[in-house]
């Protein structure tokens, strides 16, 4: 209904501005202060803009309703531009300076989709500058002509100039960018991106944007996107350069332009969605679609012709009722044009449609957008803006919407003003009092510069109404509750007073609540005259209360030259007779405004009610609404808000007689409903009205609650709302139960546990006891958010991934919200003695006693972490290991304390000894320290010394060194060189991102040497040397340096690894001679070369079973020599053999379509029967067959089958393997007549069992049996006989029979080992220990004793050599086996064959290689990593453990030592730690690990303590954490043959080998108590805390005892800061005071609230308590702590949670005690029987509706009301009028109201029918 006339136009009230300062911008004073007269500055104007801080702020602020205002009076930052220089400022303080290359044309503030800060585009003649706020700065050049930039909601809009079409400079757009701080993901580090246009979309891509009028950019690093206009469905490129933009809107996609040939103003959206329509190809060129591409999309929304010129100019302001409005200032007509548009928002992130509404005009010179009327409030993510505009006849207005609110004026006296400082004498200020107001500008929330007449610019602020949270939060309730003509009339009300709440300076809170609360009881008092003539007495009370307040009386001071009618203030009749002509139609407006004025205002009591830090303001507001309520005579609320707050309302004495029978809807009531009877019978009347609607910001906090209580007790879900009528936000994730929905709509809702905190304590009971019931097993889908809400911090981590590892999680700020401070955990500073108690200074090697080696760099010394010391507990085994592994100092050789010359002789034969094994070290170094460190690519890498000095310990370590001289060794160091530089280079982890190409090239020494080679094959194998590009690599290769070369092509094709890389490939084919036309100058290649490249082409092609690669291969291994090297021959065909074999790795027969010839090939190569006969007559005979020396090949077709075979063999097992094809493997079988084998070779026979295992992998078992089967009939049956007879035969080679033997119990180890890689598996390790111990026994009798099963004196027939390398071969199997385990045995039994010394055996190079590679292995990557069993692991460790062991450090003749560092390829970081997430520490956590179903074993669950390794991938099905001292979580896996997940993969579900554990409360961590005895800790409390209270010394004395101690148990038990405060606290108050009952209870609350691990229930247990106990003290001395009842509808909705939970509705398992519960209800109920004057007060109260006279008789009268829920005195006697003729005399009328009043409490029932009793006859 339309306000009636008299009410419509109240008088526009007149507000000064309050002057902030004279304005000059300081950019001109930072100019001054650098230095220089006026001359010195560029000649050039300048220009500024002011902007509020929040739009530079980084990230950008979240617009939401509790969002603060802008910072200070004076918060303007300040851009200042002149020439090429800008300056940015923030009040008088310079901030930052830019210089840019060109003047500066055009400066913006934007956001991009891709970066959180604010980003400063900056527009120059030919370039774009984009400055991050850290000054980071991207230029991007610009190939044509811009004439403005403006800034989008998700990027730059670039207008081109009118002749933008032509290029500038035919220059292609190179992005010339320094590094962006945070680089963008889709370019990585790629920063010059060229756009080479001789691609069809790049040109496309570029001739669109040559077209386009306007451009998009999206992101720095991209390229600038044309745009496109939405024409009939379709889009046609934006081309029209006549439209020239006037604004944009960086909040919503809109554009305002002009076109001047048309005369007219357009306002567009602007859709970044993909269009893939059928495009009009006249119109624009043919795009093809990527996915990258969105177009963007401008759409016309409204259009008018009304200017001849340009608006000067357009912005954005919000109408009254919140809707946007674009206003243009037409400066010719002098008006502002308004279009209302509507903004339908679909979801949170896209704008829907935006449609225009309605236009209208207000005459206007000059307007602005100024935050004044309502400044925290917002609009969806729009603030609440008005406008303040300045009319042709210079008065100053502040418009909201169409409707105008005020004038402003200037000040007219300065004597004591802001301007004093200016010394403005009187002339100037009585000058000043006539000026005008000319012009305004710059307007910043509520500030804009206001000129002057005189030219005088002065920063004028209009002062922020309202500042007072409760005045703001009633008008933003009104705005939502009330209809709009009765809002527009309400703000008109509010804006009408002139200065009402005296806008001098010091205008507070205070005084604008009272300015509220007066134009609100104004409107009562006019509507209570004109209504109730009769009754005027309690109707004008709020009158007369108000005309005597003391807010009345500074009123009328500060009032006296207003022009308000002085009759308001005379008396109650001057004011009857001022309303007597007032027109009926004037009353029911009013009535109707003031309903809804009180419904709406209740709804906001209502929300504070739940608010426990809003009790002060609820206190006025429910004053405010006793006055509207007493006004309109709705007695029921007056009674109810006087049951709320009796103290403030003894003015008002309704009258009980009055029969208004609406109740008040009371949340509270509907709590306890719901928890008593379920959601669907509670009373929906109970919820405001204006808490179902959709959205509202002003009780939002209430309609959360409402809505987790609905969700919670069974209401449905209809969409996005509830039965019960409330709107809610479920999160995503899955749901079980009503408890865990409960949590997802918190969650959504952003309701953390801060939140928790302000509620009233029993409405969050019961809240908690939602959170508490998905504590122990919630939904693995849940966001992070809702983990963190639960108390599941660790399960949060895990969500998170990795991103948090170093610095804990608390950093994400979303999380932090959802939490609570002091519910974040306490981190340690130090590192407790979990870590390490050896000091990594102690940790060299003990028998140093020299201290000057104490120091040096060994590339070991990273190896000890909190980690890897539990890892290994507190044994010394690392040590020992670094201590084996340490090349980096003098070996100490011990000699006889008088040295002869023999002995010098002596000293270097030892060191020529030691020599050997020194520079086999790295290879076992590089495994050990496998990805165990990360470097700073500001460092260049350092590499461990290879010292083969010796010291003599007898001669106070005088050193010696070895003389080479004497030996003809040719570079005895350069391969060690090489593996000491693998060994550094394997050290550094696989980066998150890309290893930086520069930091590679920064390492490259200017000299070529050995160490690089090696580093850059450890680079290739961690796939670091991806970022090389092919230059790089030519320059590498143009070195000349044969080493060097041969790194970098193994290194390049492991990188590379089965991508077949065009470009790598060619570099590694033309290392290849024979894959050269024939030239006349054959290029001399080293063989050496050669073998890597073919190796390098395997790696590169792998798995693809490329036909041409694998032909050109097979050529390879029986390929003739180039005649450089024969010796090297058969190394080069094993690399062949290899590579083949990688590339069609188990590819099996269905590799090639050639298979038969191809076989057949193989199989020649390896030697059949025929060929062996030829190669018997044909090849020399005899002893030269083992001399090596064979290596060159007959000319003809015959093939020297013993440089091919092992190749062939290699590459028939790495084809075949795991293809269990019984038809190749009886092809390879061992030749089982003893003539067959005296004519193959006995290490080709291990050869054929390994490749005949590896082919038939699944018969490989881990028993002695299996190894048994292995050995041919004839070879078994020979040396059972031979070394039982002890005597030869002539009947065959013994010797011939024994080789075959050893070699094939050897290679069936080699197999079991391969199979077993990683697994740690017992029987597996039990076996090959046997094997290895028996082996080492037939060469040097040892103690440990095994069970027989190799046949003793094996030494007669099979020469030494020959079984060293079997036993070498057998360990380096088992290390293979329990590869990262670290396991002892194995261990001891490495360090012995290391430690002995020439004189027991040949202690050579390759010997002690594999010595090195086994305890490598065994503590691989400092026991992070193992072995995996995918092919190509199994393929790269079969090159690893090649059986033909180097002779010395230089020898490669047999297989070329670089292949031996390709296991890394098979290495998997499977080591998994658990990690506190309370305290950011690895602990100890047992785990049960499930593995799935073999052919083997059926699904097996075992347990592991942490840290330790998992199985692998294929078989691994779960991970529990179990155990009683961490919550439970389960990790679920499909197993998959897949790889191990690669560090920083976001879908690895150990995060990087980390899983974050959370430790219950009460119990210790495994390190600190490993048996558990600690963790009694009912036991430890109650010793702490039962004190006797047999007097009061002894409590004396058992509480300063007891106080060291409390508190430092609890933080033994709990990180929980509040637990710990709450300890401390409790200590020393216990010293002051003798409260045994308090102290007792305080004990057991902390003992419950840690045993449960419940620490939020410490808040509910003592407020309960203490507000119960303060209520009695209180009574009896009769003085009140507090003067309302709301803790009561607090306890006894508890009571009701207590309810729920005994009737079932709520599922099992209180969190709180419901006998603690009970016992408070007996002592509020024994507290009011104790109170004899409340009886008679109640009689009073009920029978006359009259409240007692004494403040303390009320305020226990209201709490009585209140605890036992007696209805207003009206609604008790409507019930009695009804009873009465039904009940008859001497019956109880008990049961009858029982039924009328439900609510009642049974108390309350007895007492209203004792009040009936005497009434009855």
């Amino acid at each position: 209904m339309p306000p009636p006339a008299s009410a419509v136009v109240p008088a526009i009230g007149s507000r000064r501005l309050t002057v902030l300062r004279e304005f000059r911008p300081h950019g001109l004073a930072a100019e001054e202060a650098d230095g220089g007269g006026p001359e010195a500055r560029p000649l050039q104007d300048y220009d500024y803009f002011l902007f509020d801080p929040s739009l530079a702020s980084s990230p950008a602020p979240v617009a939401e309703d509790e969002a603060p205002s802008s910072s200070g009076a004076d918060g303007d930052h300040e851009l200042f531009i002149r020439g090429n220089r800008i300056i940015w400022s923030t009040g008088s303080r310079v901030h930052k300076r830019y210089a840019s290359p060109n003047t500066v044309i055009m400066a913006c503030w934007c956001r991009m989709d891709a970066i959180s800060d604010a980003l400063l585009c900056v527009l120059q003649v030919d370039t774009l500058s984009i400055y991050d706020v850290t000054g980071e700065v991207v230029s991007i050049p610009l190939p044509y002509a811009v004439s403005s930039i403006w800034s989008l909601p998700f990027g730059l809009l670039l207008q081109k100039s009118t002749d933008g079409g032509r290029m500038v400079s035919s220059s292609s757009s190179l992005l010339n960018a320094r590094d962006l701080t945070r680089p963008n993901k889709e370019f990585g580090l790629n920063y010059n991106v060229s756009c080479q246009t001789s691609t069809v979309e790049a040109a496309s891509k570029s001739d669109g944007a040559v077209i386009s009028s306007h451009l998009i950019l999206k992101h720095p690093l991209e390229e600038p996107q044309a745009t496109y206009f939405e024409e009939r469905g379709r889009l046609n490129v934006m081309k029209d350069f006549d439209e020239k933009t006037l604004w944009t809107s960086d909040i919503i996609p809109l554009m305002a332009s002009y076109h001047k040939g048309k005369y007219q103003h357009s306002v567009w959206q602007i859709d970044g969605a993909t269009y893939q329509e059928a495009m009009d190809e006249n119109a624009m060129l043919s795009i093809p679609f990527d996915t990258s591409l969105h177009k963007f999309a401008f759409r016309k929304i409204w259009q008018g012709k009304c200017s001849q010129s340009a608006a000067s100019k357009v912005f954005l302001a919000t109408d009254i009722d919140g809707v946007p409005i674009i206003c243009f200032l037409l400066h010719e007509q002098k008006t502002l044009l308004a279009v209302r548009i509507q903004v339908d928002v679909t979801n949170d992130e896209v704008f829907g449609d935006i449609k225009p509404h309605v236009s209208w005009n207000i005459p206007a010179f000059a307007a602005a957008p100024v935050v004044v009327t309502r400044p925290r409030a917002w609009v969806g993510v729009l603030p609440f803006t008005d406008i303040l505009i300045l009319t042709p006849e210079n008065d100053l207005l502040l418009y909201s919407g169409k409707q105008c609110l005020c004038t402003y004026t200037l000040p007219t006296e300065f004597g004591n003003g802001i301007l004093a400082n200016y010394e403005l004498n009187s002339e100037v200020a009585e000058f000043y009092s006539n000026l005008k107001i000319t012009s305004i500008a710059d307007a910043v929330e509520g500030r804009a510069n206001v000129t002057c007449s005189n030219g005088l610019m002065l920063r004028c602020s209009l002062r922020k109404n309202p500042s007072s949270s409760l005045v703001s939060d009633c008008i933003t309730a009104m705005a939502e509750g009330l209809k709009s003509c009765f809002y527009s009339h309400f703000v008109s009300l509010l804006w009408g007073d002139n200065d009402a709440a005296g806008m001098c300076s010091s205008s507070h809170v205070d005084s604008e609540w009272g300015s509220f609360g007066y134009e609100i009881s104004k409107v009562c008092a006019k509507y209570g005259q004109t209504s109730q003539y009769k009754s005027s007495i309690s109707s004008s009370t709020a009158w007369e209360f108000l005309i005597s307040s003391k807010y009345h009386a500074q009123y009328r001071k500060r009032s006296l030259t207003s022009d308000m009618p002085m009759s308001y203030s005379t008396s109650s009749t001057g004011s009857h007779s001022f309303f007597q002509d007032e027109h009926n139609s004037d009353v029911s407006f009013y009535v109707l405004f003031m309903r809804e004025t009180l419904d709406t205002l209740h709804a906001l009591y209502e929300n504070l009610k739940l608010n426990s830090l809003r009790k002060q303001d609820l206190g006025s507001l429910a004053s405010l609404l006793c006055r509207v309520a007493s006004s309109l005579g709705e007695n029921g609320y007056v009674d109810y808000y006087c049951r709320d707050f009796p103290h403030n309302l003894v003015e008002f004495h309704p009258l009980a007689s009055a029969t208004a029978l609406r109740t008040p809807p009371c949340l509270f009531r509907w709590f306890e409903n719901c928890l008593y009877h379920g959601c669907d019978l509670s009373n929906l009347d109970d919820i405001p009205a204006l808490m179902r609607k959709q959205k509202g910001s002003a009780v939002s906090w209430g309609r959360k609650v409402v809505s987790f209580y609905s969700l919670l007790l069974g209401a449905e879900r209809k969409g996005k709302n509830l039965s019960s009528g409330v709107y809610c936000e479920v999160a995503s994730g899955s749901a079980r139960n009503t408890e865990e929905l409960t949590v997802l709509a918190m969650v959504a809702e952003n309701f953390g546990r801060q939140q928790l905190d302000l509620l009233p304590i029993g409405v969050s009971l019961v809240l908690r006891h939602a959170l508490d019931k998905c504590r122990e097993s919630p939904p693995d889908d849940w966001p992070a958010t809702a983990y963190v809400l639960v108390g599941r911090e660790d399960l949060a981590t895990a969500k998170m991934g990795s991103g948090r590892k170093e610095n804990g999680f608390w950093n994400n700020d979303n999380l932090t919200s959802i939490s609570v401070p002091y519910m974040l955990h306490l981190q340690p500073v130090t590192v407790p003695t979990t870590a390490s108690d050896v000091p990594t200074s102690e940790v060299l090697n003990s028998e140093d006693t020299d201290a000057v080696y104490r120091s040096v760099e060994d590339g070991m010394e990273h190896i000890f972490t909190s980690s890897t010391q539990l890892r290994y507990g507190h044994d010394l085994r690392l040590n020992e290991v670094r201590r084996l592994l340490c090349s980096a100092r003098p070996v100490a050789i011990q000699t006889s304390t008088n040295p002869t010359a023999s002995d010098q002789d002596l000293q270097q034969q030892q060191l020529w000894n030691f020599a050997q094994r020194t520079t086999a070290l790295p290879f076992g170094r590089g495994a050990f320290t496998l990805a165990t460190t990360y470097t700073l690519l500001t460092e260049a890498l350092v590499f461990p010394k290879l010292v083969l000095t010796g010291r003599l310990p007898a001669q106070q370590n005088a050193t010696v060194n070895l003389d080479l001289s004497t030996r003809s060794v040719s570079e005895f160091n350069s391969w060690a060189e090489f593996h000491n530089g693998v060994a550094a280079g394997l050290r550094l982890a696989p980066f998150q991102e890309k290893m930086l190409r520069t930091w590679i090239q920064y390492n490259r020494p200017s000299e070529p040497n050995f160490t690089h080679a090696g580093l850059l094959l450890a680079f290739g194998m961690h796939e670091h040397l991806r970022v090389l590009t092919m230059t790089d690599a030519y320059r590498y290769l143009s070195q000349d340096h044969d080493i060097t070369r041969l790194g970098l092509l193994l290194g390049l094709a492991a990188s590379h690894r089965g991508t077949m890389h065009p470009a790598i490939s060619k570099m590694l084919y033309f290392h290849v001679p024979s894959r050269h036309p024939s030239s006349p100058l054959e290029l001399e290649l080293p063989t050496l070369l050669q073998s890597a490249a073919v190796m390098g082409i395997g790696l590169l092609y792998e798995g693809s079973a490329h036909a041409l690669t694998m032909k050109i291969l097979l050529g390879e291994i029986g390929r003739r020599s180039g005649g450089d090297n024969v010796l090297e021959r058969e190394g080069y065909a094993v690399a062949a053999g290899s590579a083949l074999g990688f590339v069609a790795l188990g590819r099996g027969s269905d590799a090639f379509g050639f298979m038969d010839t191809f076989l057949d090939r193989l199989f020649q190569y390896i030697g059949n029967k025929e060929v062996y006969h030829e190669k018997h007559l044909n090849a020399p005979t005899g002893a030269d067959d083992q001399s090596g020396n064979t290596g060159q090949m007959m000319d003809g077709a015959q093939i020297n089958v013993d440089v091919t075979a092992p190749g062939a063999i290699i590459a028939l097992a790495l084809i075949f393997l795991k293809a269990e094809s019984e038809e190749i493997a009886a092809r390879l079988s061992v030749p089982d007549t003893h003539f067959d084998l005296q004519y193959v070779r006995p290490d080709f026979v291990m050869l054929r069992i390994i490749a005949r295992n590896l082919i038939l992998w699944s018969r490989i078992q881990p028993s002695k049996g299996w190894i048994e089967s292995q050995i041919p009939e004839t070879v078994k049956f020979g040396v059972s006989n031979m070394s039982e007879d002890g005597a030869d035969s002539d009947e065959f080679d013994a010797e011939a029979l024994f080789q075959a033997y050893v070699n094939i119990v050897t290679g069936a180890c080699i197999a079991l080992g391969l199979k077993y890689a990683g697994s740690r598996n017992g029987d597996a390790q039990e076996l090959l220990y046997n094997y290895t111990v028996h082996f080492l026994n037939e060469i040097k009798n040892i103690s440990v004793q095994t069970p027989s099963i190799l046949p003793k004196g094996l030494l007669r027939y099979v020469d030494r050599g020959t079984l060293e390398l079997c036993l070498h071969l057998i360990v380096l199997s088992l290390s293979l086996v329990m590869a990262g385990s670290g396991n002892l045995q194995t261990f001891r039994l490495l360090r012995y064959l290391r430690a002995r010394s020439s004189a027991e055996g040949q202690v050579n190079y390759g010997l002690q290689m594999a010595v090195s590679l086994g305890i490598g292995f065994l503590f691989l990557g400092g026991g992070t990593h193992t072995f995996s069993t995918s092919n190509s692991a199994i393929a790269a460790l079969l090159i690893t453990l090649y059986p033909r062991l180097p002779a010395g450090p230089n020898d490669n003749r047999c297989h070329l030592q670089a292949f031996r560092h390709l296991y890394v390829i098979a290495t998997e970081p499977r080591r998994l730690q658990t990690v506190d997430v309370d305290t950011g520490l690895p602990v100890y956590c047992p785990l049960e690990v499930t593995v799935a179903e073999t052919e083997y074993y059926d699904e097996t669950s075992y347990c592991e303590v942490t840290p330790c390794l998992l199985p692998e991938r294929s078989v691994l099905k779960s991970v529990r954490v179990c155990g009683p001292r961490y919550w439970p979580q389960v990790i679920k896996l499909t197993p998959e043959d897949k790889p191990w997940w690669r560090s920083g993969d976001k879908t690895d579900p150990f995060n990087g080998g980390v899983l974050y554990i959370k430790r219950k409360v009460g119990s210790c961590s495994y390190s600190d108590d490993p048996i558990g005895c600690q963790s009694l800790l009912s036991r430890a409390m109650h010793e702490v805390c039962d004190t006797p209270s047999a007097s009061c010394i002894a409590q004396l004395n058992s509480a300063s005892r007891s106080s060291f101690r409390v508190d430092q148990l609890v933080s033994t038990f709990s990180a929980n800061p509040s637990l710990i405060a709450f300890a401390k606290l409790c200590c020393e108050s216990w010293k002051e005071r003798y409260n045994s009952n308090f102290q007792e209870f305080c004990s057991q609350v902390l003992y419950e609230c840690m045993s449960k691990d419940r620490p939020a229930l410490l808040q509910v247990y003592i407020s309960f308590y203490t507000i119960i106990e303060s209520m009695w003290e209180h009574l009896k001395i009769g003085h009140f702590p507090f003067y309302d009842s709301l803790f009561l509808s607090s306890l006894k909705v508890a009571l009701a949670y207590s309810g729920a939970l005994v009737d079932g509705r709520i599922s099992n398992g209180g969190i709180i005690q419901t006998t603690f519960l009970e016992s408070l209800m007996k002592r509020v109920d024994n507290i009011f029987a104790e109170l004899p004057s409340l009886k008679a007060n109640l009689v009073n109260y009920l029978g006359r509706g009259k409240w007692p006279d004494t403040q303390n008789d009320m305020m226990l009268l209201s709490w009585y009301l209140q605890w036992y829920s007696i209805p207003p005195p009206h609604v008790v006697a409507s019930a009695i009028e009804k009873i009465k003729p039904r009940a008859p005399n001497r019956v109880s009328m008990l049961p009858l109201l029982r039924l009328l009043l439900p609510t009642t409490h049974l108390v309350g029932l007895m007492e209203i029918e004792k009040l009936q009793m005497p009434m009855r006859p």
